[in-house]
């Protein structure tokens, strides 16, 4: 008996001397650490500037409206506070992750011991034994190393944090906080990204998935591993059973609920994947690394409907093209039925599933694809695997991917995108003769048996009539940009690169270099109306032979027609688009006064050939540096720059960046620098083109609409539209530029590698133009420019360009510079006259030449 007593206090002095041991170790270690937490426990003061300065806050692109038009960053979040989060999230969390959450000071001693004993067993740290407070001090106040320094900084500061937050705070800084997978920051980015839907509209296995994801965000992810994912969930739900905080029927329907979770991108109000490309290309050279962090809010130029009104035009322009041309093949074929599929789980998986309810039975049971299940009775086979493809082919444009089922002569039927059968009726593809070349494609379209088969990939497009919702459709080859500026400020409020953002991120209305055809040749016609020419000067529309040693051959231009037309007014060799005499007007002003001229518009003239083939638009140009030039010829002659961004904000609101650009102001005097509108002072905008050549260019770019290859646009009814065409060789590169006072707009359609489209710019680009105008002009009153004052209007003959006599055959009214105007004939008295009927005075003639 003496024996054991003696062995009790024995261990008795043992155990204290142990305890004491390690109670002065552990006095020494926070000696040792508390020194150095103490910046991090005074971040712990304030939680809402840990919150403001903590969360990595993406940035966003706006319209001029407001809208989102994208979001950017590595981190997708949205802040939640805490009597917001739903009280099923935070009884999965807390079963999933700290059953004690509420009972413990900060540390789970259990879970450290855990922790502990798997470190002795196996030489490594395997699982930390962290509290949901110990994941809070370590996401936002300390780095992620495995270490042991590092795990007790964490312990400290998650018992101190306990003595200062409410738990309430401390899980709301969690929920905030924590990656859950594909770019998910936060449970509120969760729900959108794989549920598309407010964290409050989840369902009881939607919540339980989520609660989930921050063990391991890959490994559990339902995108990425369905099975591993529903093995979780449903052992999260096992656990809120076994708590009591889940009744009979609740807990059956939501273990055997299938797994519904898709990728989600963000939601925008706008579809301007270009702009927002550009706007924040542009951020990041201001603001760097930042950019994606600070939660920079960037408004543009860009107006919503004008923009959604450019991306229509575009993608109808293109998707007609692209029917014009005939059918060229399936996209893929023959997709198997039937996909292997496998997945091997891990001894946490494992041990997961033998503590749930379900066995494996209902685990293939839960992953099956309701979609599937339908169909299989509708269609009597299984489809999941085609749901799946499907669910993977992305959506281009607006073409939607389809499966063949079945196809006859007469019809096609196909699996569509989400589980919808579709039947295309052979009207559906009435435009499907087979594609032979850009100028050839079969009169009569294939039958529908021999356009696809069973199994084969094909794009549906949707149709505006109800009794044909879609038709067979095939992604294009093609592509178009469409730009739009104000033309008193530069602004650009309209943008399209490119058919689909995701298919090529190339923006081809700011990128793309390519030739200008004869969209470019008003500018050599400005110069030489400036430098004494008018609209009747008569040019001779002739063969012309240069010879160079540097040719191979001689070159022959010639007109797009192959005719040659003899003397021919200025005004109709621009407007019909003469090249021989666009030729003999640039020789008139001369290379390197039309190339100094040029400059003056913004146009990159370091680039352009030094010869007369300038005069046929050889110029390489993009979209964005031509409609530049179109919005300075619109608004009278001032230099514009084109710019996006209007102003760059903080998430306080406070303003970062705010652009100061010209602008038009044409009441201002000669000597006025600067124009103070709403607050602020802008530089007056520089005149760049002597007015009443500018005034001319109108006249002639309105018989581009009235009788010249612009004819087209006299749908849209308006009097006051200016523009002009442009082709180049092989009619690789068709454009239309054309405006009113206040909007510029230019359309360039081709291949990104140079081919012929087998069209001009007057059947490509203009259509696309003209249902971007009918739009942006809806409802907007006509502006034109005024005529400005030392102008007159005289009668003249248009074959010899000379003054007319009263009532003479085939005349018609020209427009000159008061000092240019025509002699007045010997025996006519009249005069011409000002608009007011006053009398025109100091009227002479001026040279005139045949080459």
């Amino acid at each position: 008996m003496r024996l054991i007593k003696n062995l009790f206090k024995t261990l008795f002095w043992l155990g204290l001397a142990g305890a004491s041991l390690g109670a002065v170790w552990a006095f020494a270690i926070v000696l040792y650490f508390w020194p150095g937490l103490s910046d991090e426990v005074a971040q712990l003061q304030d939680v809402e500037t840990m919150l403001a300065e903590q969360l990595e806050m993406p940035l966003r692109i706006y319209s001029a409206e407001g809208e989102l038009i994208a979001e950017f960053g590595e981190h997708r979040r949205r802040r939640i506070h805490y009597d917001a989060i739903p009280r099923t999230y935070v009884q999965a969390l807390l079963a999933a992750e700290d059953a004690n959450f509420y009972d413990h000071p900060g540390v789970d001693i259990r879970g450290l011991l855990r922790a502990s004993v798997q470190l002795a067993n196996t030489g490594q740290i395997q699982s930390g034994g962290s509290t949901i407070t110990m994941q809070v001090a370590r996401n936002y106040l300390l780095t992620r190393d495995r270490t042991f320094a590092r795990k007790i900084r964490e312990i400290l500061l998650s018992l101190r944090m306990e003595q200062l937050l409410s738990k309430e705070q401390i899980l709301e800084l969690y929920v905030n906080k924590i990656y859950l997978g594909n770019r998910a920051y936060g449970i509120v980015a969760a729900a959108e990204v794989y549920y598309g839907l407010p964290l409050e509209e989840l369902s009881l296995a939607q919540t339980a998935m989520i609660a989930g994801l921050p063990k391991a965000p890959s490994a559990y992810n339902p995108l990425a591993n369905p099975q591993r994912a529903l093995i979780r969930r449903n052992w999260i739900l096992s656990r809120l059973y076994g708590l009591g905080q889940l009744d009979d029927a609740s807990y059956e329907q939501a273990l055997r609920a299938p797994i519904t979770a898709r990728f989600h991108p963000p939601e925008r109000d706008l579809d301007a994947p270009y702009v927002a490309e550009a706007a924040r290309l542009e951020a990041l050279a201001l603001f760097g690394d930042q950019t994606y962090t600070r939660g920079l809010h960037v408004y543009t130029s860009i107006q919503a409907e004008q923009q959604r009104a450019a991306n229509r035009a575009i993608n109808q322009g293109i998707l007609d093209y692209d029917q014009r041309r005939g059918w060229r093949g399936v996209e893929r074929s023959d997709i198997p039925l039937v996909e292997e599929t496998s997945q091997d789980l891990d001894a946490d998986a494992l041990a997961e599933l033998e503590a749930t309810e379900s066995g494996m039975a209902d685990i293939r049971q839960a992953l099956v694809d309701p979609r599937a299940e339908r169909l299989r009775a509708e269609l009597g086979v299984d489809v999941s695997s085609w749901l799946r493809v499907l669910d993977r082919t992305r959506v281009v444009g607006e073409l939607q991917p389809a499966i063949v089922l079945e196809s006859s002569a007469e019809e096609i039927r196909a699996l569509a995108r989400g589980g919808q059968v579709v039947t295309l009726p052979s009207a559906a593809f009435s435009w499907a003769g087979r594609y032979h070349s850009p100028f050839w494609k079969d009169r009569n379209p294939l039958p529908g048996h021999r356009l696809a088969s069973r199994g084969d990939l094909i794009r549906l497009r949707p149709n505006d009539d109800p009794d044909l919702p879609w038709v067979l459709a095939q992604l294009p080859r093609l592509e178009a940009a469409l730009i739009a500026h104000d033309t008193a400020t530069g602004q650009i409020t309209a943008m399209v690169g490119g058919f689909d953002f995701n298919q090529s991120r190339f923006n081809r209305a700011q990128q793309a270099d390519r030739q200008a055809g004869s969209v470019f040749k008003p500018f050599i016609y400005l110069a030489a109306l400036e430098r004494g020419y008018t609209p009747a000067t008569i040019i001779n529309d002739a063969p012309i032979v240069f010879e160079d040693a540097q040719l191979e051959e001689a070159w022959r231009p010639r007109n797009s027609s192959g005719t040659f037309y003899g003397p021919t007014t200025l005004r109709e060799g621009l407007f019909r688009s003469r090249n021989l005499v666009s030729i003999r007007v640039l020789e008139y002003v001369g290379i390197r006064p039309a190339l100094q001229y040029l400059a003056r518009f913004g146009f990159e003239t370091e680039s352009f050939a030094r010869d007369l083939s300038l005069a046929l638009g050889s110029a390489v140009v993009t979209p964005e540096q031509m409609n530049q030039a179109y919005a300075a010829l619109a608004n009278g002659g001032y230099a514009v720059h084109s710019h996006l961004i209007t102003r760059i904000e903080d998430s306080d609101g406070e303003i970062l960046f705010q652009p100061i650009q010209p602008r038009v102001c044409r009441n201002c005097s000669a000597e006025q620098t600067t124009l103070r509108l709403q607050g602020r002072e802008y530089p007056v905008a520089e005149r760049i083109a002597d007015e009443r050549a500018v005034f001319t260019m109108h006249s002639i770019l309105r018989d581009v609409i009235d009788d010249g290859t612009g004819r087209r646009a006299q749908v849209l009814e308006r009097s006051d539209l200016r523009g002009k065409t442009g082709t180049t060789n092989d009619l690789r590169d068709t454009w239309f530029a054309g405006f009113n006072r206040d909007l510029a707009v230019t359309v360039w359609a081709g291949f990104d590698q140079p081919s012929s489209t087998g069209e001009y710019g007057a059947n490509l680009a203009l259509p696309m133009w003209i249902n971007f105008m009918r739009v942006a002009l809806a409802g907007e009153p006509e502006r034109e420019m005024e005529r400005p004052p030392g102008m007159v209007t005289v009668r003249i003959d248009p074959t010899t360009g000379e003054r007319a006599r009263p009532g003479a055959a085939g005349s018609v009214f020209e427009v000159f510079y008061q000092e240019r105007a025509p002699a007045p004939l010997t025996s006519d008295p009249v005069r011409p006259t000002e608009p007011d009927g006053s009398p025109a005075e100091a009227i002479f003639s001026a040279p005139e030449a045949l080459f």
